[in-house]
C-alpha cells in the first residue's frame, strides 16, 4: 500500500491521511491507493466511520499534480481522470460515514475529495476553490456535480466559472462545510463526530446514507418507497434485534454490523 495515503485505526474509525508533501497532491499512486483502501474498509465489518485529512498544517490537498498534464498527452489525461473518478466515487460510496477534516488549503482535486465525503469540517484558516479553468482544465472528479448540490448553482458557478476562492467562514455560510473550528482542531472535531457514528447501528447508517444519496437523482415517491423497503429489510439484521432489545433493557447496544 502506498505511503501517500496513510491508514490508522481509531476504534471503529479509520483515519486516512493524505501524505504527499509538500502540498498533498494527488497522483496515480495515491488515487489507486485510496480506491483500494476504501474497498478494504468496506469489507471490514469493524469499520463504521472514516475521517480523511491532510498531513501537516498548511494543506488538506492542493489537488492534482499538474506535472501529469504538462505534455498534453490525451491518453495519460484520460487515465488520470478515470483514476480520479474511481477513487472519489469509491469514497462517495463508502459503506459508513465519511468526514473530511479540512486542515488547510483544499484546492481542485483536494476540494473534490472533501466533496465526496458525507460531512466537512474546516479549520478557520482553510481556503477552498476549484481553479481548474484557470489552467485550461476542468474539475473531473465530481466537482461540477457535487458542488451545486451543496451550495446551489449560483455559488457553484462563482467558484468554477469565475474562479472564486472561499474562506472557511464563507464556506460554512453557503453550505460547503458543516462546521468551522479553530486552527489545528479539525481532526479532533471530526474524530469526535465519528464517535457519534459509532454509537449508531452500522446496518442502519449504511441504509440511511443510501437513501439520502439516492435523493439527489431519484423521485420523492421512490425515496419514500425506499424508506419503507429498507426499514423492513433491517429486520433481517442482527443489529435491529440488538438495538431494540438494548434500549428496552436499558443498556448500550453491541453492534455486529450484520
Amino acid at each position: 500500500m502506498s505511503q501517500k495515503i496513510q491508514l490508522e485505526m481509531r476504534g471503529h474509525t479509520a483515519l486516512l491521511t493524505i501524505a504527499n508533501p509538500p502540498a498533498n497532491t494527488w497522483d496515480r499512486e495515491s488515487l489507486g491507493a485510496l480506491e483500494q483502501m476504501i474497498g478494504q474498509l468496506n469489507d471490514n465489518p469493524d469499520v463504521y466511520a472514516l475521517v480523511i485529512t491532510g498531513q501537516g498544517e498548511k494543506f488538506f490537498s492542493a489537488g492534482a499534480d499538474l506535472k501529469q498534464f504538462a505534455d498534453g498527452d490525451k491518453v495519460a489525461a484520460r487515465e488520470v481522470a478515470e483514476l480520479f473518478g474511481r477513487a472519489f466515487d469509491a469514497l462517495s460510496h463508502f459503506r459508513g460515514v465519511s468526514i473530511a477534516a479540512i486542515n488547510g488549503y483544499a484546492m481542485g482535486g483536494g476540494l473534490e475529495c472533501a466533496l465526496a465525503c458525507d460531512i466537512r469540517i474546516a479549520e478557520e484558516q482553510a481556503q477552498m476553490a476549484l481553479p481548474e479553468a484557470s489552467v485550461g482544465l476542468l474539475p473531473c472528479a465530481g466537482g461540477t456535480q457535487n458542488l451545486p448540490w451543496l451550495v446551489g448553482e449560483g455559488w457553484a458557478k462563482r467558484m468554477i466559472l469565475c474562479g472564486e476562492r472561499v474562506n472557511a467562514q464563507r464556506a460554512e455560510k453557503i453550505g460547503l462545510v458543516e462546521e468551522v473550528v479553530p486552527r489545528g482542531q479539525s481532526l479532533e472535531a471530526a474524530l469526535k463526530l465519528a464517535e457519534g457514528v459509532n454509537a449508531q447501528s452500522p446496518s442502519s447508517v449504511s441504509r440511511c446514507k443510501r437513501l439520502v444519496m439516492n435523493a439527489r437523482s431519484g423521485s420523492h415517491a421512490e425515496g419514500w418507497a425506499g424508506e419503507r423497503d429498507l426499514f423492513v429489510e433491517l429486520f433481517d439484521t442482527l443489529d435491529q434485534k440488538e438495538g431494540v432489545n438494548a434500549f428496552l433493557e436499558k443498556r448500550n447496544a453491541k453492534w455486529q454490523n450484520a
